[in-house]
């Protein structure tokens, strides 16, 4: 029988112990890299806190499999048995120039259902983590559900990207809602996005482009509150590719998508 207790424990001390690397980082000079286009930035601190992961889960766990986004862990065609789903540097645009803003996310999957979920803020020491079924946490203080807020109350995240010319959406689809809120904020972090969702800091989330590392712990977290997360043509997520994403309190997802996204 899995031990879960044991596997969040494990999890729970290796996200701290690599918070605090990448704290010791700050006085030292970065090796910053391009990957897919000048603005997706990649570190030594990236690799090297993803394969501080790797190395910890396969001397502990050596069964399981990880997903990275440094690609340093396995090649997966399916989430089948227990898998490790992490983001080394959540932000690392934020990190390279702001030292703030940016997190560790880790998850862990049992057969595509996701069991353990953690975000940890570096920088503010907040770790926001959640079991499935046993509540989300921040820190020690338990989050309370979602409740429901009025549109024109509520804050979304969102890219200006996305409301500009670019090309994966028409901006017109998303203009009304940014019109119809209280106000929109971004923060350069899907996993801070998406613990700032769970905690009530905002109350939406919108982005075109995400990826399993990014959303697999906030996913974990989500459901712990009653959040709901789906793409922006509210199907389910798929863990093993890119997704766009649209998250919001369960009031707001049924209203929006009713009003400005279904297709008609």
């Amino acid at each position: 029988m899995m031990n879960w207790n044991e596997i969040e424990d494990y999890a729970k001390h290796w996200i701290r112990e690599a918070g605090e690397r990448i704290r010791d980082s700050f006085q030292t000079k970065l090796v910053v890299e391009s990957k897919s286009n000048p603005d997706d930035l990649v570190t030594n601190m990236d690799k090297e806190t993803e394969q501080f992961f790797i190395e910890k889960i396969h001397e502990t766990f050596p069964s399981h499999q990880i997903l990275g986004e440094e690609g340093l862990g396995d090649k997966l065609q399916s989430l089948k048995g227990i898998t490790w789903i992490i983001d080394p540097i959540d932000g690392t645009m934020n990190f390279v120039h702001q030292q703030r803003n940016f997190a560790i996310s880790v998850a862990v999957y049992e057969d595509g259902v996701g069991q353990i979920g953690l975000i940890y803020d570096v920088v503010h020491d907040e770790l926001y983590h959640a079991r499935k079924g046993q509540g989300a946490y921040l820190n020690s203080t338990k989050i309370e559900p979602l409740g429901d807020v009025p549109l024109e109350k509520a804050i979304v995240a969102i890219n200006a990207t996305w409301v500009t010319e670019n090309r994966r959406i028409d901006p017109k689809i998303l203009i009304p809602i940014v019109n119809a809120v209280r106000g929109t904020r971004s923060y350069g972090s899907a996993a801070l996005e998406l613990a700032y969702l769970v905690t009530g800091r905002i109350d939406v989330y919108i982005t075109m482009r995400l990826s399993p590392w990014d959303f697999a712990a906030g996913v974990v977290l989500l459901n712990e509150v009653g959040g709901v997360i789906t793409t922006l043509e509210g199907e389910p997520l798929n863990f093993l590719k890119e997704n766009s994403i649209f998250v919001a309190r369960p009031n707001l997802h049924k209203e929006i998508f009713t009003k400005f996204l279904k297709r008609k």
